[in-house]
């Protein structure tokens, strides 16, 4: 038998049937058809309470405004309107239980002292979904949603982790002024460990090398030593700190690379590296490819 939709097992139940209290039909099983009608409406609910409770949120003791707004949505047919209205019930649901959730865990982590504003939320929201002249074009919206997200983010992450952004600007202050230490204009800072002969790489050459991660207090966090085999990535194909580096290191080099966090990773944690970590890199320059 073809599987009919939920919405749809429930129009053909609601057809046939006469409504009780809160809009729930009240069955009536006077013919075959009318079995079968019960039967599928049945059949489809299989796992729908959970769906409702795990996935949707839905406390079950109001059961039965959920079988209100059912019947009601059932029995709607092809009335334009009433699909409009409860398709604004549901992506309103979504924004409320979903969205807004999501966005505050992005922008606040676990601070849930602190949320966007649902009012202006709301006013960009159906400014954009109308599409009538709102205060910005859909462009400017999107630029600076992504603008304004990083910066909130960030002073909310500096609260926690402001620690990691002192720490790294004194240690690159001092060691700044360290014997054999070059501080590139980016503020990348480097060692030469062994100088090489070969050629310089461009930010988009193929190079081949070997490296190693550190954190300030020397946890190595990646090492291409350990795994046995160099790497093969465009210069440009990564942090900008190492870019910055690798454009000036002849092939044959051995650096230790010392970055800033603003071009490392920033406000952003990746596996044991804290938000503003400034990071240390042992870098050995294989090979280098001609840019293409």
């Amino acid at each position: 038998m073809k599987k009919l939709s939920i919405v749809a097992a429930m129009a053909i139940v609601a057809a046939g049937f006469t409504a009780c209290n809160n809009g729930a039909p009240k069955a009536s099983l006077k013919s075959d058809v009318d079995s079968m009608s019960y039967a599928v409406g049945m059949a489809q609910t299989q796992g729908l309470k959970e769906y409702l409770v795990d996935r949707v949120g839905m406390d079950t003791t109001y059961m039965g405004e959920f079988i209100k707004g059912l019947t009601e949505g059932a029995n709607a047919g092809d009335n334009k309107k009433k699909a409009a209205y409860y398709a604004g019930i549901q992506i309103g649901q979504q924004i409320a239980n979903q969205m807004m959730k999501g966005i505050n865990q992005e922008v606040f982590g676990d601070d849930s002292t602190q949320t966007i504003s649902m009012k202006n939320f709301m006013a960009g929201f159906i400014s954009g979904t109308t599409g009538k002249q709102g205060i910005m074009t859909m462009e400017q919206a999107q630029t600076v949603a992504q603008t304004k997200m990083r910066e909130i983010k960030a002073r909310v992450l500096e609260k926690t982790y402001g620690e990691n952004k002192a720490e790294g600007e004194k240690f690159l202050a001092e060691n700044g002024k360290k014997e054999g230490v070059v501080t590139l204009p980016s503020g990348v800072q480097y060692r030469i460990i062994k100088e090489g002969t070969g050629a310089i790489p461009a930010d988009t050459s193929l190079v081949k090398c070997h490296y190693e991660g550190r954190l300030l207090n020397d946890s190595v966090f990646d090492s291409s030593y350990k795994r046995g085999e160099p790497i093969k990535l465009r210069c440009n194909q990564t942090i900008k700190g190492w870019t910055d580096a690798m454009t000036k290191m002849p092939a044959g080099s051995i650096w230790e690379v010392y970055i800033p966090q603003e071009l490392a990773y920033a406000e952003r944690q990746q596996g044991i590296i804290k938000p503003f970590s400034v990071l240390k890199f042992k870098i050995e320059l294989l090979e280098v490819n001609p840019a293409k």
